[in-house]
């Protein structure tokens, strides 16, 4: 008896990668049209539309007159659409994104029509133990994986929500190729015996790619191709179809980063490290100015929300994760502004009006009990937010960027002795090491452990090097260092390395605002593994962070910096990655292309870079704490 395939119809739909957003969205316009035409004639029964409702709402924008028809065919369960706004990467978002990022798609999929929903992973690059978590938070039992999964069964419960694995991925276009019914019957026949191999009576398959198009006969093919398989039967529904069907057994309750299967694309967690700053700050600020105005009677709900599906739009894996066109990362800074503009202005505007106060405030003269940060020419706020006033020249004068000085109760240690720099008794290098990657993927260079910077010594609050300049001042708990410099070197890696007491076996690390922790083998040595066969991407024990990593009582708290290495008793995070292609096809850490070759020069970050991370010893309970002290919350 034939094996029951259940496919269903799909585009998976970036917003922007190799190509910009407004070029993919006319591309969306010929391939949404063909999807209605075909739902309206019988052509097909349903379609799933990636797991997220923007790229609809971009469609419509365009084809307001197509709302009715979109309607009608999520009411008739034609048209899956939902539940989430965008489709987010999962490691380099905080909590609160990611509830609003449910929040605001459920209520617009909801209005559209829409009843069934799961967790939609289909290409994300590994998945949060803290996930499956979040949508049962919002009613949703059902998931759908794919990288980062290894050798989990086809159907599993994964962190108590049923998980169906989709073991040869969601890019499935071979109804596209030009070949006959019977070769493709032949590659789906061992495609499918590799997916059976991990499956029960059932198998789910997509069929769809990346911006791809539904082939206008995908009905009469299938009905063909039917003829020629030996151990399956394909027919075309929803993946509603196949979890009503499956029953779930193994239990996974750990994150998925397993790329033994399939490439997790790791190097995509240090890219650009620029938008990671910038994410980290909106977040933050938008976070502040929406419990304030909440605190304040919720008048800019509704600015808040926009300036979320504003933020949202950046946090789509191949924006957030720097892996795309130099203009599409061009228009994220736009929109990160523009994040922040709107953050400003609420906060401004609300602490103007009930005179509270901010860790930063603008003034028109020196404030007792306040550090003085900056002076610029410009307008007085008390003026600029007045709706009854307007700037005039003559209004044009000094303005004060103030802030309370720090409490300085912080005892750490910090000298330089015999050439190292000491904090306490744990030693701090600052280490560059050659890149030969691409957004992807860190390209690691056999017998390549980095070059070290020299310690000068340390005068004034500076660390001298011969890299760079690190600045630094005592908090109430931490140390809080600050490293401004002028990047001149491509295809690099830079690190600061904390040389730990004893071998690093165990971290603790921020993801979605909870601390999880990670095994490691310390003497797990990447270079020493280096693949040399196609379809390989090396294991490394580089590992995405939120703001936090932890170890042996040791913190850093980062600004932005996203990446935490372990290697012996090295605990490194990464400070700048820079690179210059998209996908490189020789790249030595992945031996198979992730995306296309094209050059990014923007990617190598030369010219001005910062970054900014802060130490302490404390123990990990008190991790809240010590993350308040860099990230303050408004009172």
């Amino acid at each position: 008896m034939k094996k029951k395939v259940i496919a269903y119809l799909h585009t998976h739909w970036d917003r922007e990668w190799y190509r910009e957003f407004e070029v993919f969205r006319l591309r969306l316009l010929r391939v949404f049209d063909n999807v209605l035409d075909m739902l309206e004639n019988g052509k097909i029964p349903s379609f799933y539309f990636d797991g997220q409702v923007a790229a609809l709402l971009d469609y419509l924008e365009l084809r307001p007159e197509k709302e009715a028809l979109v309607r009608k065919f999520i009411k008739e369960k034609k048209l899956f659409i939902g539940p989430f706004y965008c489709l987010v990467d999962e490691f380099l978002t905080d909590r609160k994104c990611f509830e609003k990022n449910l929040e605001i798609g459920l209520k617009i999929s909801k209005d559209f029509g829409c009843e069934d929903f799961l967790g939609y992973f289909a290409d994300t690059f590994g998945h949060s133990k803290n996930i499956p978590l979040l949508l049962k938070e919002f009613g949703i039992d059902k998931a759908m994986v794919w990288r980062g999964a290894g050798d989990l069964p086809a159907d599993f419960i994964f962190n108590g929500v049923n998980t169906v694995n989709l073991i040869r991925g969601y890019f499935m276009d071979i109804f596209s190729a030009d070949i006959s019914i019977e070769a493709k019957a032949g590659w789906l026949e061992k495609d499918l015996d590799k997916i059976a191999e991990k499956a029960s009576k059932y198998i789910l398959m997509p069929i769809g790619a990346d911006h791809l198009g539904v082939e206008k006969d995908i009905a009469e093919q299938i009905k063909e191709v039917n003829k020629y398989l030996t151990n399956y039967k394909i027919e075309l529904g929803s993946p509603f179809d196949y979890f009503n069907k499956v029953k779930f057994k193994e239990e996974w309750n750990d994150e998925l980063r397993d790329n033994s299967k399939t490439f997790i694309l790791p190097g995509s967690y240090s890219a650009r490290m620029k938008l990671k700053q910038y994410n980290t700050k909106c977040c933050y600020l938008l976070e502040q100015a929406d419990n304030l105005q909440k605190h304040y009677g919720n008048k800019y709900e509704s600015v808040i929300e926009y300036a979320y599906k504003l933020l949202l739009q950046n946090q789509a894996h191949d924006s957030i994760c720097g892996c795309s066109t130099d203009l599409v990362h061009m228009e994220n800074i736009t929109r990160y502004e523009k994040v922040i503009q709107i953050t400003n202005t609420i906060i401004e505007e609300l602490r103007l009006e009930h005179h509270f106060e901010t860790p930063v405030i603008h003034s028109i003269k020196p404030l007792t009990g306040f550090e003085v940060l900056e002076t610029k020419q410009g307008f007085d706020n008390n003026i600029l937010y007045d709706t009854q006033k307007i700037p005039v020249t003559e209004d044009h004068r000094t303005i004060y960027t103030l802030k309370r000085p720090i409490k300085k109760h912080c005892d750490i240690n910090i000298e330089a002795k015999h050439g190292k720099l000491l904090i306490n008794d744990i030693e701090v290098e600052f280490v560059r090491r050659n890149d030969e990657g691409d957004t992807y993927n860190f390209g690691a260079v056999a017998g390549d452990y980095g070059q070290k910077a020299e310690i000068f010594g340390v005068t004034n609050n500076i660390v001298k090097t011969s890299f760079f300049d690190v600045k630094f001042e005592r908090g109430e708990s931490l140390i809080n260092f600050k490293i401004d410099w002028d990047n001149k070197f491509k295809n690099k890696l830079w690190q600061v390395r904390f040389v730990m007491p004893e071998p690093v076996t165990t971290t603790f690390s921020e993801d979605m605002n909870t601390i999880i922790e990670r095994e490691f083998d310390p003497d797990y040595d990447m270079l020493e593994h280096l693949p040399k066969k196609r379809g390989i991407e090396v294991k490394t024990n580089f590992a995405p962070m939120q703001r936090l990593v932890w170890a042996q009582g040791f913190g850093v708290i980062t600004k932005g910096l996203t990446e935490y290495e372990v290697f012996k008793n090295w605990l490194s995070v990464t400070l700048l990655r820079s690179v210059g292609v998209i996908s490189n096809p020789h790249n030595p850490s992945r031996t198979t292309p992730a995306g296309p070759p094209l050059e990014v020069p923007e990617a190598q970050q030369l010219g001005d870079n910062t970054a900014e991370f802060s130490i302490g010893f404390f123990d990990i309970k008190d991790y809240q704490k010590y993350i308040d002290e860099v990230y303050p919350p408004f009172t």
